[in-house]
């Protein structure tokens, strides 16, 4: 499988409160370990070594390419960088983020930092997100706690999987202890740079007090964000219903998608519309595309960490292209409801690492042939930040939120186990 990780450099376990990881060093003790638990997983049994070197399009050819979502909206650098660092160690091949400096910045940081760890020159791709419209992805919410009865059971907070809705700064009789003595303030109400825009807590609140706020990535900034030579690919987020705001954000994007070596379009399932969607979005970018395209197919979006059948969605769509004579070059990738059970779903359906979806002509890709596989890879995003942030929600609550997942080598390694659970199986040869 490729994993990215033969330690050969040092690691501090000193704590630091600075986020330059790249810059520091890991111990031979660090190096030891996490050498030796990558040798007892169970999904290292089966790898191969030569998928350890991959790049992220060879990757994408031979259908186990894998990507992480930290979420459009999400924009929590010190957990961004984290999940940055386990994920690339992992061997994912793309990590896609918010279109903000800051964000971009974590997200370059931590794969630096498991670069200094691993030795390994291969590098995940830096993908940014945008939109041409309203989209689910790119929402907060947004209520004041001030209104909140005293006894309202706070099921807002409960049923939020970012984290994102606090209520520390409350008192017991309801009454807001912020205040702006001291070098701590406790806010109340959504931590918005946490908050992705999932919207699960939209329905359950009782007295119905909150709202969403949706917005529209600025094509200016993305443009600059692009030529910083940071960034390697891009993604639009489309309903692909309205032609007009895709050719809008194309036109506006002008010649800096030259600077990318990967421009992803994220649709829905549209049904019998789907596929002449494609084809308009492929006419209007053709005159300039000068690198690889990608299909997100986003079944089920943001639910990936809901449960088992979450992910039905997305390899239903995947099935559904798969089978499509007319459909629009590039290569296809699921997102949407993804989970640990994803990969069982695409094998049973013999879309998994296969160049025919039909019956006797399917045929397994290995590292010898040149074909291409039907399915490009799978994108985790809830799914994998759940199974990673229980690690870091753990780590931060014994050593405070800007910890950095390195300097703490029991952490690491369990963040690393769990990520390594779901990538793995993709990975193995």
């Amino acid at each position: 499988m490729a994993l990215r990780f033969f330690c050969n450099t040092k690691i501090s376990t000193h704590h630091h409160h600075h986020h330059h990881a790249a810059n520091q060093a890991v111990s031979e003790d660090v190096k030891s370990l996490v050498s030796n638990t990558l040798k007892k997983l169970p999904s290292l049994s089966s790898s191969s070594s030569s998928s350890s070197s991959c790049s992220p399009l060879q990757s994408l050819q031979r259908g186990n390419w894998v990507k992480l979502i930290c979420g459009a909206s999400f924009e929590d650098a010190v957990d961004i960088r984290n999940l940055s660092l386990v994920y690339t160690l992992s061997g994912v091949d793309c990590i896609d983020c918010a279109a903000d400096e800051s964000v971009v910045r974590a997200v370059n940081e931590g794969i630096e930092a498991a670069a200094e760890i691993s030795g390994v020159q291969i590098r995940p791709w830096v993908m940014i997100s945008v939109n041409d419209d309203k989209d689910l992805h790119f929402r907060k919410a947004e209520f004041d706690p001030e209104d909140c009865p005293v006894d309202c059971s706070r099921p807002c907070e409960i049923v939020c999987p970012a984290n994102a809705i606090s209520f520390q700064g409350k008192s017991e009789t309801g009454t807001s202890s912020n205040t702006n003595e001291g070098s701590t303030v406790l806010m109340d109400g959504v931590i918005t740079e946490r908050c992705y825009g999932c919207g699960r807590c939209l329905p359950v609140c009782p007295y119905d007090k909150i709202s969403e706020v949706t917005y529209v990535r600025d094509a200016a900034t993305t443009v600059d964000l692009i030529k910083r030579n940071d960034v390697d690919a891009m993604e639009i987020h489309t309903s692909g219903r309205q032609s007009a705001q895709f050719k809008d954000l194309w036109c506006a994007l002008g010649d800096s998608v030259e600077n990318l070596r990967l421009i992803a379009v994220s649709l829905p399932n549209g049904g019998d519309s789907t596929i002449s969607s494609m084809n308009e979005m492929f006419s209007i970018m053709k005159p300039n595309l000068q690198c690889f395209n990608l299909w997100q197919l986003d079944g089920r979006p943001m639910s990936g960490d809901i449960g088992r059948g979450a992910t039905k969605e997305t390899i239903d769509f995947a099935f559904q292209l798969a089978k499509a004579k007319n459909r629009p070059p590039g290569f296809l990738q699921l997102a949407g409801g993804t989970n640990a059970h994803t990969i069982d779903g695409l094998r049973k359906k013999g879309l998994f690492r296969t160049t025919s979806s039909t019956g006797d002509e399917t045929n397994t890709i290995n590292s010898s042939t040149s074909s291409q596989a039907l399915i490009g890879g799978i994108a985790y995003g809830g799914y994998a930040r759940k199974i990673v942030g229980r690690v870091l929600r753990c780590m931060q609550s014994e050593h405070g939120g800007a910890a950095r997942i390195e300097d703490h080598p029991e952490h690491l390694l369990m963040a690393l186990k769990e990520a390594v659970a779901l990538v793995g199986p993709v990975k193995s040869l």
